[in-house]
């Protein structure tokens, strides 16, 4: 069958149309499997013999190195066998047998389920997913123990950093605004002076780490503990997690050989959520440091996508005998953080809120803006989700003249079911969210421009279509909300060097009609769905919330202005006043030609940058 668009004709088997549909990732009844796959990146590496592309909130989760060859259901518990010759780059060809139709497959059937976590009302098809290769007659190298574990996209991906990209000083940093881009692999030199690679941010030259704790969706644990420097690499970890049953199990069984490594799992208790967080606390002999970030901990996450980073100072500690109300922002951080980490109801996150409380949060200028799954009544509705950034923009920011011409800006690496027009949600109670100024009483209908990468934009990019592994808006979702395209903007970041590292930061804003000024900045791990901001119930008397999510609102007057202006050349870095915004402004709108990245259909027109075409089977 064929389904055409405003962006081009999408080609897909009939065969889509008959399968079964298995659980969201998230799903926690006692009968579902909890399908891995959310619109990020995925725990646990590669394995040698059967890469694995990970994906966000939507992550798609790869196997542990180590671990027998069983693919992971995306997002999912659930093991399946995995054949390399779905999984693997297939060069370009002419032949028309490469869009293959797509086999039938039952839940514990071969292959990858295809989950999308955001998806909380649509139906989600079980399907491999990955990129075929011709067979070849040579006998496969055998795996030298003392390699990198491979790329999720086969070796010929994977570049070796230069000697120079890790920081040996400290870096010059622009500590204004303490947002950060991470470092990509691949780009001229001045565009990662000034951002920030997982094994700079553990290094000693930002303190004396003592313990830490990594909140976060994916993790590939034996690759996390190579980015702790030598002297800290046994410095206790606590990871948070949502994972149960055999997802569970292969994590513990990641963390085997790591005796300073220990778990506090997250309670999901509605279907469908994920824990999605993604957040460091790093307890130094110096103080205290929060990381609020978008990269899962897996390698392709640090590699060549564009993520971004709220990275505190670092917050002393408390004299003796202080008021527990000490060390308290102007943004309430201290509390709100300490409210966050209450949420999850662990007895293991106990001894992480006292050391909070034992310090001076006093710098942060950020207001914490986080999901937590529940259905919340009353004044509690405001606490999580949309809500909640929507209060914190009616208290903290002001009207603007003619503030109906001043667009929101959404940009995301996975999209959920919205339903089957715009106001379902979109253009409902999300924008009147995302357009709240102030006490204004102007309800204002403003542009939306909504950033998500295209074919074109992932075919071109630095890891060519397996960038796409981590862009999953499924076809199944995309078919019935063909409405939500004509927002799509193309991915375009010239000014910060990233046009071909493909997103995986997730950005919300709101600018003024000619691009030079912010009323508000978002850097958040919340993708573009109801289940990370949450959906109005019962006639808008509840809002219920699916998954854990963690963002950082910046607002002008916690930074004693009236507007922030945009940075137009945040690289190399400097100590402008102007806010370093990672993609261009204004946003370039699809073409007619322009289609979305859809990541479960085949694309074998033309060729990506590595010469490989894109096959699900």
């Amino acid at each position: 069958m064929s389904q055409d668009s405003h962006h081009g004709r999408w080609n897909i088997s009939s065969s889509d149309d008959d399968d079964e549909a298995v659980p969201l990732s998230g799903t926690t009844t006692s009968e579902s499997r909890r399908p891995a796959a959310s619109g990020e990146s995925s725990h646990r590496p590669p394995s040698p013999r059967s890469p694995r592309l990970e994906a966000a909130a939507v992550d798609v989760k790869p196997e542990p190195a180590n671990a027998p060859v069983s693919s992971l259901a995306v997002g999912s518990e659930t093991e399946r066998p995995a054949s390399t010759d779905q999984l693997t780059p297939s060069k370009y060809e002419t032949s028309p047998s490469l869009a293959g139709k797509r086999k039938k497959e039952a839940l514990d059937g071969a292959g990858w389920a295809l989950s999308d976590s955001d998806d909380d009302d649509s139906d989600v098809k079980g399907k491999s997913l990955g990129m075929r290769a011709p067979p070849s007659p040579k006998t496969k190298k055998p795996k030298v123990e003392t390699e990198r574990p491979p790329s999720p996209y086969g070796r010929v991906y994977d570049i070796d950093e230069p000697e120079d990209f890790f920081e040996s000083s400290i870096p010059r940093l622009s500590d204004k605004y303490r947002f950060y881009l991470n470092k990509v692999t691949g780009l001229d030199k001045k565009y990662n002076s000034g951002a920030l690679h997982i094994r700079d941010i553990l290094s000693p030259l930002f303190g004396t780490l003592k313990e830490s704790a990594q909140f976060n969706y994916c993790f590939d644990i034996a690759w996390m503990v190579k980015q702790y420097p030598s002297e800290f690499r046994d410095c206790p970890v606590l990871i948070v997690h949502g994972d149960k049953r055999e997802a569970k199990a292969r994590l513990l069984l990641q963390a085997k050989p790591f005796p300073h490594i220990h778990f506090c799992q997250a309670k999901l208790d509605i279907a469908f959520g994920t824990h999605h967080t993604k957040m460091m606390l790093l307890w130094y002999e110096e103080g205290f440091r929060v990381i609020i970030m978008t990269s899962n901990l897996i390698r392709a996450d640090w590699y060549q996508k564009t993520q971004g980073m709220w990275m505190s100072p670092v917050f002393p500690r408390l004299p003796e005998g202080s008021h527990e109300s000490a060390g308290e922002s102007p943004t309430f951080f201290k509390r709100d953080l300490l409210e966050y980490l209450a949420s999850y109801r662990a007895p293991e996150l106990e001894v992480w809120i006292r050391r909070i409380m034992e310090h001076d949060l006093s710098e942060a200028r950020v207001y914490l803006v986080g999901s937590t799954p529940g259905r919340y009544l009353g004044s509690d509705m405001e606490r999580w989700g949309h809500l909640r950034l929507r209060k914190l923009l009616y208290d903290h920011t002001d009207p603007v003249p003619v503030e109906e011409s001043w667009p929101v800006i959404g940009q995301f690496s996975s999209i959920g079911s919205m339903g089957l027009d715009k106001t379902k949600w979109l253009t409902g109670e999300f924008q009147r969210t995302m357009t709240t100024l102030g006490k204004s009483s102007l309800r204002s209908d403003p542009p939306m421009h909504l950033v998500y990468p295209s074919v074109e934009d992932v075919r071109t990019s630095l890891e060519g279509y397996p960038a796409g592994g981590s862009l999953p808006y499924s076809i199944q979702t995309a078919q019935k909300q063909l409405w939500l395209h004509s927002f799509f903007h193309r991915w375009k970041a010239t000014a910060t060097g990233r046009s071909h590292a493909m997103p995986h930061i997730k950005i919300y804003m709101r600018a003024s009609p000619d691009f030079t000024q912010l009323a508000w900045f978002l850097v958040t791990s919340a993708n573009l769905s109801k289940a990370a901001w949450g959906a109005m119930e019962k006639k808008n008397t509840q809002v219920m919330v699916r998954s854990y999510e963690l963002g950082v609102l910046y607002v002008p007057s916690a930074f004693d202005m009236k507007t922030f202006p945009v940075h137009k050349s945040p690289f190399p870095a400097s100590d402008s006043t102007g806010f370093p915004v990672p993609f261009d402004l204004p946003p370039t709108c699809y073409s007619p030609k322009d289609q979305p990245w859809i990541w479960n259909i085949p694309y074998n027109h033309a060729p990506d940058t590595h010469g490989n075409v894109w096959v699900p089977s």
